[in-house]
């Protein structure tokens, strides 16, 4: 028996409803996305597993509108900062497992972009802390911190959430929350004076750093190094002289700067553009990346007070010669991370 013309209006109605309630669900979430990103990205350090648990807070979404109305959810945005914290909290156990096993020193995996980005959000606020927490230094820093206590300070510290709000986002009381607040920031601020350098200060001394450090000059690293400098070459068991620990001191550190570029200078191509919101020098040798590497200064900006490298090239996977795409022609994981890396909180 053929269906009524009424019954057809029917199914028609109901398959233009669940379209448009479908629509809705997924512009929510990728109007979110961006935030998302940032928020997981600062916990974990890695571009793969912040995409992971962006998939898992997809799944999470959708299953929860199938489940209900969207209408029903008050605020879209805090509900999902909650299923992307805690997701990025599940994740940790076996992050770390890895990273105990891991060869070497571990870096957070770079989010390179262009070095003409700016460094002012197009809402005019000052920048200088969400690139400060992005940065190489903090997150390294921000690897001592328990999960929970990085939680806190990312989303406090960087993205502006009151106590009460990280309360409902961890299910723990504001009191609670307090404490781990408390207790992050005087770690991070003991490790990590609040100090900007100006991007300029920045690239030159990026840029005399690198010309020393690739043409084996000791002694104008000697000059640029400062005297507490720490050294991280991050190559995952995967590069020959990376080491497999940090090494501390500018004789050491030089030493092993100038004996590594000696490896191999020939055929390698310096592009200088932002890391984690930092002015540095990306390496390529022909169109592969070959390392990418970051300078913290000392707070007068003449010196060198850390440097970290990373040659691993599975965390360079996604860095391109050009900036604006990946070697297949389309963004890449870590190109498309350049406007992660500074969105806060609106």
């Amino acid at each position: 028996m053929s269906e009524s013309p009424a019954e057809g209006a029917e199914e028609a109605a109901a398959e233009s409803a669940a379209s448009s309630a479908s629509g809705a669900v997924t512009h929510v979430f990728i109007d979110h996305r961006e935030l998302l990103f940032s928020i997981v990205y600062n916990m974990l350090g890695s571009v793969a597993d912040t995409e992971d648990v962006l998939q898992e807070s997809w799944l999470s979404w959708t299953g929860r509108a199938r489940r209900s109305p969207l209408e029903e959810v008050a605020n879209p945005r805090a509900y999902l900062v909650r299923i992307a914290v805690n997701h990025a909290l599940a994740r940790q156990a076996s992050i770390r497992r890895r990273r105990e096993a891991y060869v070497g020193p571990w870096l957070p995996e770079p989010l390179v972009t262009s070095a003409e980005v700016t460094t002012v959000a197009a809402d005019g606020t000052d920048r200088a802390l969400r690139t400060e927490s992005v940065s190489m230094a903090m997150l390294v820093i921000l690897e001592t911190l328990t999960p929970l206590e990085r939680a806190v300070f990312v989303l406090n510290e960087v993205f502006g959430y009151a106590h009460a709000e990280i309360a409902d986002v961890l299910d723990r009381s504001p009191s609670a929350v307090r404490q781990l607040a408390h207790r992050a920031r005087q770690h991070v601020h003991a490790r990590r004076p609040r100090y900007q350098a100006h991007p300029r200060v920045q690239r030159e001394a990026t840029e005399r750093f690198v010309a020393a450090a690739l043409g084996g000059d000791v002694g104008a690293l000697m000059d640029i190094l400062a005297p507490d400098v720490t050294v991280w070459i991050d190559g995952g068991g995967k590069r020959q002289g990376a080491g497999l620990r940090p090494v501390q001191g500018r004789d050491k550190a030089a030493r092993l700067l100038a004996g590594y570029a000696s490896r191999r200078t020939e055929g390698l191509d310096i592009r200088y553009r932002h890391v984690n919101g930092e002015p540095s020098a990306v390496v390529f040798a022909g169109d592969s990346p070959y390392a990418v590497m970051v300078m913290d200064l000392t707070p007068e900006g003449d010196q060198v007070s850390g440097v970290y490298v990373v040659t691993n090239p599975d965390k360079l996977s996604g860095v391109a010669l050009d900036v604006d795409s990946a070697p297949d022609g389309q963004p890449g994981p870590v190109e498309r991370g350049r406007s992660r890396a500074s969105v806060l909180r609106q």
